[in-house]
Protein backbone atom coordinates (compact mmCIF):
# COMPACT_ATOMS: atom_id res chain seq x y z
CA UNK A 1 0.00 0.00 0.00
CA UNK A 2 0.87 3.92 -0.90
CA UNK A 3 1.07 6.46 2.18
CA UNK A 4 1.48 10.25 1.83
CA UNK A 5 3.25 11.89 4.47
CA UNK A 6 2.83 15.40 4.36
CA UNK A 7 5.33 17.35 7.51
CA UNK A 8 5.09 21.36 7.73
CA UNK A 9 8.10 22.80 9.77
CA UNK A 10 7.39 25.05 13.08
CA UNK A 11 7.91 28.71 12.38
CA UNK A 12 11.73 29.48 12.16
CA UNK A 13 12.87 25.85 12.15
CA UNK A 14 15.20 26.56 8.80
CA UNK A 15 18.50 26.59 11.33
CA UNK A 16 17.87 23.52 13.36
CA UNK A 17 16.39 21.68 9.89
CA UNK A 18 20.04 22.25 8.35
CA UNK A 19 21.83 20.91 11.06
CA UNK A 20 20.15 17.90 11.52
CA UNK A 21 19.73 17.51 7.35
CA UNK A 22 22.56 14.85 7.09
CA UNK A 23 21.36 12.80 10.06
CA UNK A 24 17.63 12.68 8.39
CA UNK A 25 19.01 11.70 5.04
CA UNK A 26 21.17 8.98 6.56
CA UNK A 27 17.88 7.70 8.00
CA UNK A 28 16.14 7.15 4.98
CA UNK A 29 19.04 5.91 3.03
CA UNK A 30 18.57 3.10 5.98
CA UNK A 31 14.36 3.29 6.25
CA UNK A 32 12.70 0.49 7.35
CA UNK A 33 9.69 1.19 5.01
CA UNK A 34 10.64 1.84 0.79
CA UNK A 35 10.56 5.63 0.13
CA UNK A 36 8.82 5.95 -3.30
CA UNK A 37 9.01 9.73 -4.04
CA UNK A 38 10.84 12.06 -1.26
CA UNK A 39 12.03 15.86 -0.46
CA UNK A 40 11.51 19.14 1.00
CA UNK A 41 8.04 21.36 0.45
CA UNK A 42 9.22 25.18 -0.45
CA UNK A 43 7.64 28.60 0.61
CA UNK A 44 6.89 30.80 -2.10
CA UNK A 45 10.12 31.70 -2.73
CA UNK A 46 11.20 28.42 -4.38
CA UNK A 47 14.13 27.77 -1.94
CA UNK A 48 13.47 27.90 1.63
CA UNK A 49 12.61 24.95 3.06
CA UNK A 50 9.24 24.38 5.31
CA UNK A 51 8.52 21.13 5.30
CA UNK A 52 8.91 17.39 3.63
CA UNK A 53 6.57 14.63 1.62
CA UNK A 54 7.26 11.70 1.35
CA UNK A 55 5.27 8.80 -0.97
CA UNK A 56 5.79 5.34 0.74
CA UNK A 57 5.19 2.14 -0.25
CA UNK A 58 4.52 0.20 3.66
CA UNK A 59 2.67 -2.86 4.74
CA UNK A 60 0.90 -0.57 7.11
CA UNK A 61 0.03 2.79 8.29
CA UNK A 62 1.09 1.77 11.77
CA UNK A 63 5.04 1.22 9.84
CA UNK A 64 4.64 4.37 8.35
CA UNK A 65 3.95 6.39 11.78
CA UNK A 66 7.26 4.15 13.12
CA UNK A 67 8.73 5.17 10.66
CA UNK A 68 7.83 8.79 10.93
CA UNK A 69 8.35 9.02 14.59
CA UNK A 70 11.98 7.95 14.26
CA UNK A 71 13.24 10.43 12.01
CA UNK A 72 16.07 12.69 13.76
CA UNK A 73 13.56 15.55 12.12
CA UNK A 74 10.74 13.99 14.35
CA UNK A 75 13.42 14.02 17.44
CA UNK A 76 14.58 17.62 16.92
CA UNK A 77 10.56 18.64 16.87
CA UNK A 78 11.29 20.49 13.43
CA UNK A 79 7.89 18.74 12.13
CA UNK A 80 4.81 21.07 13.67
CA UNK A 81 2.11 19.40 11.94
CA UNK A 82 2.74 15.32 10.13
CA UNK A 83 -0.54 14.33 8.28
CA UNK A 84 -0.20 10.92 7.25
CA UNK A 85 -2.80 9.25 4.48
CA UNK A 86 -3.25 6.43 2.42
CA UNK A 87 -2.91 6.87 -1.46
CA UNK A 88 -4.08 5.14 -3.99
CA UNK A 89 -2.38 5.93 -7.10
CA UNK A 90 -3.74 6.40 -10.12
CA UNK A 91 -1.23 8.54 -12.81
CA UNK A 92 2.09 8.09 -12.81
CA UNK A 93 4.11 9.55 -15.87
CA UNK A 94 7.30 9.74 -14.95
Amino acid sequence: MHYIVHCLDRPNALADRLAHYEAHKAYLAKATVKTLISGPLLADDNETMIGSLFVLEADSKEAVVAFNANDPFNAAKIWEDVKIHPFSKRVDNR
